[in-house]
């Protein structure tokens, strides 16, 4: 249990700052929207001093949301369509301003999750409902003067891309610029191509293969190994660079794997999301959802005694084409796995590790 105190002050409900045109105006949710998960949590940790930074950013969020007046919308049901959408009702977003009873570097432990039930607001457990602001916002100071900003959001709004690219815009307003330095769009044609349906078929069945409950891992790899990887790999390569992710997504999935200590002949996959605004040629500043799940399957044997340069080139190849009935093909060709069939592969329990970017600090 976390020793830390802190005291949240009343929520508000934070609107544009501005009256917005677009008010009333419906936008539909792409087909990369409809496959996310419901509602994620984000922290961004500032250990500088801020003056005031609980206020700096509620002003430069009323601000922003000017800009990206859909977040301060709520979902609704299409009144010609039927499906749901996204109303630009300019109700707004909950704000919550707190504080903390010591420093930022006096914290044990940020990823304690009973600490961060404290440093963010949530959704009630009984689920989403049309009703809810789009997102949830707290900011919590502490007594250096840093802050840790809490951010929970309906994931149909926008991908991580996309909140990344509004709390930029947000910080900016705050800094007092006039507007955002990328336009922001989010619109019916903002995507020239939708997700191809084996793609979201693939989406449903990762989300299936992965286990209940998830396990949530907060692991430190010496930035000398990872830098190592990276220099072994451009020795041997000649497809471009190793990124980091690569890097430490291949050794995870080694350890991994090594950790289970399953059949050396049983099929093991990794999953990991992809930005596609390159593939959906996605307009310049779109921020709705387009990413795409890509995954890269082996025996355990191979990834337990294999070259962890080797599984960085498979992570790297898996990135680079639209994940289509490739993904299918792949694992078809580990011992007989028959996907066309709907899910009967998943009788066959392959382990799944799942690679994301910890959505925490």
């Amino acid at each position: 249990m976390s020793s830390v105190v802190i005291n949240k002050y009343p929520l508000v409900v934070v609107q544009p700052s501005e009256p917005v045109t677009a008010t009333g105006s419906e936008i539909a949710l792409s087909t990369y929207d409809k496959v996310v998960p419901m509602v994620e949590t984000v922290f961004c940790v500032y250990e500088h001093p801020i003056q005031e930074p609980a206020e700096i950013i509620r002003r430069g969020l009323s601000q922003a949301l000017v800009h990206y007046y859909p977040i301060a919308g709520r979902l609704a049901t299409g009144a010609t369509s039927g499906d749901v959408v996204i109303k630009c009702t300019g109700e707004g977003v909950s704000f919550v301003a707190a504080s903390a009873n010591c420093a930022i570097k006096d914290v044990a432990d940020l990823c304690d999750s009973s600490l961060q039930e404290e440093l963010a607001l949530y959704y009630p457990a009984v689920g989403f409902s049309h009703s809810e602001p789009l997102m949830l916002m707290q900011v919590t100071v502490f007594s250096c003067g840093g802050c840790i900003v809490g951010l929970t959001w309906n994931h149909q709004l926008c991908d991580g891309i996309g909140l990344a690219q509004f709390f930029r815009a947000v910080g900016e307003l705050a800094r007092g610029l006039p507007s955002p330095s990328v336009v922001p769009v989010r619109s019916a044609d903002s995507l020239m191509f939708d997700l191809p349906a084996s793609v979201a078929n693939c989406a449903r069945i990762a989300a299936t293969l992965q286990p209940f409950p998830r396990a949530s891992q907060n692991i430190t790899r010496p930035s000398s190994l990872i830098d190592g990887i990276r220099r072994r790999y451009s020795m041997s390569s000649n497809d471009g660079p190793c990124t980091v992710f690569e890097a430490v997504a291949a050794v995870l999935w080694r350890c991994r794997t090594r950790a289970i200590r399953s059949d050396p002949d049983s099929l093991v996959m990794l999953s990991f999301t992809a930005d596609a605004r390159k593939y959906a040629s996605a307009k310049k500043g779109y921020y709705g959802n387009c990413v795409t799940i890509h995954l890269v399957a082996a025996t355990s044997g191979m990834v337990t005694n294999g070259v962890v340069v080797d599984l960085v080139k498979m992570i790297h190849r898996a990135k680079v084409p639209m994940p289509d009935q490739s993904i299918m093909d792949e694992l078809q060709r580990q011992h007989g796995y028959n996907l066309p069939q709907g899910r009967q592969h998943l009788q066959q329990s392959p382990q799944t590790t799942r690679a994301r970017g910890k959505r925490s600090f």
